[in-house]
């Protein structure tokens, strides 16, 4: 596993350099339609009229269920992976997914995480594997968001239920807290229960942040990164993030929403692994952390 105590992008806040673009990553993105309204989507509203199936999925000692769904039946457009502000690849399991909780086995069994009484956020959630993960290590509260309604209640949802009735014996999930929430990053936070008040010693926010393969787009970075700071508990929270080092074609990658963190001054980033195994170029987990 490669490891770097912090990263640092530029070489000092002054270096006239940090107050510029990456270059050729930096392409503007067409304008996006109007986002939904943010809405809490309920387990009882699972769709029943989509066909949803599962496979398994092994992640080094760790076995999941994926599901499947189809996106033309779901939203009535072609198998693709991206619609931006329409669709927004919900129903893909990305590589990150399973990059993510491949790191937070090894966070896990090396004391660097515990998920125990904690209450945990996964912003993109998608297939939702590494929230489904804190739930099945006993975290107190795990809240899912996407940008689609219909991926929460056409996939997340069963995929929750289907790796939940799929647990080993030993586990047991207690009273833990599953809410389900829909929305731009811009909005969601209206709806998101727990909340930081800025105030240190408050018990405002969420322990821990999950996201896996949200930084690809660079007019979105902004509204992210809000809504972490918007959501993270002060001064103990922590965010784990997979993504591509570069998403050729759509211009984010960690080293460009890395740059806007460091601009920023306000969490430190930590690398956690880094995948080069030839199946895409080259992805990353990082832990931000409040200085």
């Amino acid at each position: 596993m490669a490891t770097n105590p912090t990263f640092q992008l530029f070489s000092s806040s002054n270096d006239k350099s940090s107050s510029q673009g990456l270059g050729l990553f930096d392409s503007p993105e067409p304008p996006r339609p109007p986002p939904p309204p943010p809405v809490e989507v309920f387990s009882s509203e699972v769709s029943s009229s989509v066909a949803f199936s599962v496979d398994k999925v092994n992640i080094g000692q760790v076995t999941l269920l994926k599901g499947r769904v189809n996106t033309k039946e779901v939203f009535g457009l072609p198998n693709s992976d991206l619609v931006p502000g329409v669709y927004e690849g919900g129903l893909k399991l990305w590589e990150g997914s399973i990059d993510l909780v491949k790191a937070l086995e090894k966070e896990t069994q090396t004391g660097n995480v515990s998920f125990p009484g904690k209450r945990v956020l996964e912003l993109g959630c998608g297939h939702a594997l590494p929230g489904i993960y804190a739930c099945l290590k006993g975290a107190d509260a795990v809240h899912l968001q996407d940008f689609n309604a219909e991926v929460l209640r056409c996939l997340t949802i069963p995929n929750l239920n289907a790796n939940l009735s799929e647990k080993p014996p030993s586990v047991s999930l207690g009273d833990t807290e599953v809410r389900f929430f829909a929305g731009e990053w811009s909005e969601v936070h209206q709806l998101l229960p727990l909340v930081n008040d800025g105030e240190t010693g408050k018990k405002g926010g969420y322990d821990i942040i999950l996201m896996a393969e949200t930084i690809y787009s660079i007019s979105a970075q902004k509204s992210l990164y809000e809504l972490i700071k918007t959501c993270l508990a002060n001064p103990n929270g922590a965010v784990y993030m997979a993504a591509k080092k570069y998403y050729f074609g759509v211009g984010g990658g960690t080293r460009q929403f890395l740059s806007m963190v460091e601009k920023d001054g306000v969490l430190a980033s930590t690398l956690v692994s880094e995948v080069t195994d030839g199946s895409s170029n080259v992805r990353e987990v990082w832990k931000l952390s409040y200085k």
